[in-house]
């Protein structure tokens, strides 16, 4: 972390207290100078990505400092994920409203709780004051032709997403008053799912050379989903009762139209929706078994433009939204 700009005399300190960590593999540099120096492996390409997680917008006030250093890192390794991309190195830009030793170490724990599951080094960023907000860049490594991308969906694939959609936006909803959990135990699964996002790195490699396309599902399945298709200038087919819900999810939200509505348009689910060609299906499951993971075939690419949304019945499903919008 760079050495300026600081929230309070105590920054370089608390600098020099993260900066005793191990480096990591192809940290030539880290921690402690104006730029890290970071050795990529030979052959690859570098992605790269960041988010801004902003209070009130992003998360609500008075989450826990670990977890907001555990989100703010995990929705970028699903990035990573999306594009079939092994994380390697981030960095930490932190604003806060005044100086707070307890929030910046609690945020670094629990940035780097994640980071250690998935050997990520922390190789530098800044502090400042003001509204609090937490920037990560995440950077990660792939094969030249493996890459993952939004485009190359084709009429005929399958559609699919990982684990069960709709979790974070019902953890949202209990915590803003919104929604009630019968059992203490649902409101602490589904607010879980909201404050500490599994990023699906592993599946993002699996999917390597099976899938056609790819992307993490950050604003919404619906609109996600829309990106993908508008990408390769198809359209899709997606089947409501095919969207697996989470016991949790389907007790605290009995209503099927209403828990589909948050599985299709509610955020912060940091799952894949890929698309797979006919002829790789049967390597999905495979890799279902593999990684103990749940991945769901929802639906079909067809020919033409936009998503249509078909209940068990096969009738259509009107969206009153498709997902979160920035700035709307």
């Amino acid at each position: 972390m760079e050495e300026g700009g600081g929230v309070a005399r105590g920054e370089f300190e608390w600098i020099r207290q993260i900066g005793r960590a191990r480096g990591g593999d192809g940290v030539t540099l880290g921690i402690g100078d104006d730029a890290a120096l970071l050795r990529p492996a030979r052959g690859m390409l570098l992605a790269a990505c960041v988010d801004s997680l902003v209070e009130g917008t992003h998360f609500l006030p008075g989450t826990a400092w670990r977890d907001l250093g555990w989100k703010a890192l995990a929705v970028n390794l699903s990035d990573l994920a999306a594009m079939g991309a092994r994380p390697r190195w981030a960095t930490l830009a932190l604003t806060l409203p005044h100086a707070d030793p307890r929030a910046f170490l609690g945020v670094v724990a629990g940035l780097r709780r994640l980071a250690a599951i998935h050997d990520v080094a922390l190789v530098g960023g800044d502090t400042t004051r003001g509204p609090l907000t937490l920037t990560v860049q995440a950077l990660g490594e792939v094969p030249p032709k493996a890459a993952l991308r939004r485009a190359g969906a084709r009429v005929g694939d399958a559609i699919y997403v990982s684990g069960t959609p709709g979790d974070a936006a019902a953890g949202l909803a209990i915590a803003q008053g919104g929604l009630r959990a019968a059992a203490p135990a649902d409101a602490r699964r589904l607010r879980q799912r909201l404050d500490r996002p599994q990023p699906r790195v592993a599946l993002g490699l699996a999917l390597r050379g099976v899938a056609s396309a790819c992307i993490d599902v950050s604003d919404g399945l619906a609109q996600d989903l829309g990106h993908v298709l508008r990408a390769g200038g198809v359209g899709a087919d997606l089947d409501a009762g095919a969207l697996p819900a989470s016991a949790a999810l389907r007790r605290v939200v009995p209503d099927a139209r209403e828990r589909l509505a948050l599985q299709l348009a509610g955020g912060d689910d940091y799952e894949l929706c890929f698309t797979v060609p006919p002829a790789r299906v049967a390597r999905v499951a495979a890799i279902a078994r593999r990684l103990r993971l749940p991945l769901s075939c929802i639906g079909r690419v067809r020919a033409g433009r936009g998503l249509r949304v078909r209940d068990a019945t096969g009738r259509r499903v009107a969206l009153s939204r498709a997902g979160y919008d920035h700035f709307a």
